[in-house]
């Protein structure tokens, strides 16, 4: 095990220098490098620079820990000395949260970016927005049965999904996969499902069993 951690940090000595040299070669010719380059760079220094001061705190922790330790003169060297262990693990704790929440904040970053880059995409293109924002919709039914009536124009069962959300007179529209087939009316509930009839401007697509039934989204 420490023969591990020796060889462990020299690796990270090692590529903190590699990565010193390609910071200082950057620096030279900042002209001609990306942004991008020099922030990854600057992540890796600091990430292997805090991986090398917790190894070297497991270090000393473990050679005060493995060496022999003299009797204390005094209660209050023994007390110095435990002083300085509470301190030492202390320490290591804080690095380790500090990695931790680095990582998460990194994380949330990357989250926030790709965030951005899907509005700034939607923003150009109205038909992206719209396919998002019909796939994000929560789901109110799934279609049991189509009927066609040729007086009535026919209706369709279903089963409710959330119920709190849809009562008789609710408009729904009937979703397959990122598109609209049209809209419906809730016309009756019952204890087995609810019955819904569509509106004009329904199209030829007919609804089948297993077609989501959502709130039409505000585009």
């Amino acid at each position: 095990m420490d023969t591990m951690k020796l060889l462990l940090g020299a690796t990270i000595a090692l590529l903190l220098g590699a990565l010193a040299v390609s910071w200082q070669g950057l620096n030279t010719n900042v002209k001609n490098t990306s942004p991008d380059e020099l922030a990854r760079l600057q992540a890796q220094i600091k990430e292997l620079r805090a991986e090398q001061d917790k190894l070297q705190m497991q270090k000393n922790l473990q050679i005060l820990r493995s060496e022999p330790i003299a009797p204390p003169s005094s209660s209050a060297e023994m007390e110095a000395m435990k002083l300085q262990l509470a301190q030492n693990k202390l320490a290591l704790e804080q690095m380790e949260l500090k990695k931790q929440n680095e990582e998460r904040d990194a994380k949330t970053e990357d989250a926030e970016e790709l965030l951005l880059d899907q509005r700034k995409l939607e923003s150009k293109d109205g038909e992206l927005r719209r396919a998002r924002m019909i796939s994000d919709a929560l789901l109110m039914g799934r279609v049991k049965e189509y009927v066609e009536d040729a007086q009535y124009g026919g209706f369709v069962t279903f089963e409710v999904i959330m119920p709190e959300n849809v009562q008789t007179g609710t408009i729904l529209a009937i979703r397959r996969k990122t598109g609209i087939l049209g809209q419906l009316k809730v016309s009756d509930m019952t204890a087995e499902g609810a019955i819904a009839n569509p509106l004009p401007g329904f199209g030829d697509i007919k609804p089948v069993p297993g077609d989501e039934l959502i709130l039409p989204p505000q585009y």
